[in-house]
């Protein structure tokens, strides 16, 4: 067999990172798409056509488990985590800093004015 072309590895890339995404476990989640990462920076520089077949043919293999147990995952989803929700600010596109109470008028430590 012939090595892969640059964007068929760039595919496998793109598509393991789209998979890693779906996790619902966001430790999971989190985890393979750092795996994925690592990887492939690990071997970007490899040039032995023998061995860029091997490592795609082995990252196709995994992209199919990957798959799999993703969808597992997402049957047995838990409640979000809390770095997982997203706070009322964000979602609302208000800025600030992040003060909350603390800068409001009559807050704590913020005089009132009298």
């Amino acid at each position: 067999m012939s090595a892969p072309t640059r964007s068929q590895v760039l595919g496998l890339y793109t598509t393991m990172l789209r998979t890693s995404r779906t996790f619902a476990s966001y430790n999971f989640r989190n985890y393979f798409i750092r795996r994925t990462k690592e990887k492939f920076r690990e071997h970007a520089n490899e040039t032995n056509p023998a061995k860029v077949s091997e490592l795609y043919q082995d990252g196709m293999k995994e992209l199919e488990v990957l798959r799999r147990a993703a969808v597992v995952n997402r049957l047995y989803e838990g409640p979000k985590l809390v770095v997982e929700k997203e706070r009322l600010g964000r979602a609302a596109g208000l800025g600030g800093g992040g003060a909350g109470m603390e800068a409001s008028v009559g807050g704590a430590g913020q005089p009132t004015g009298a």
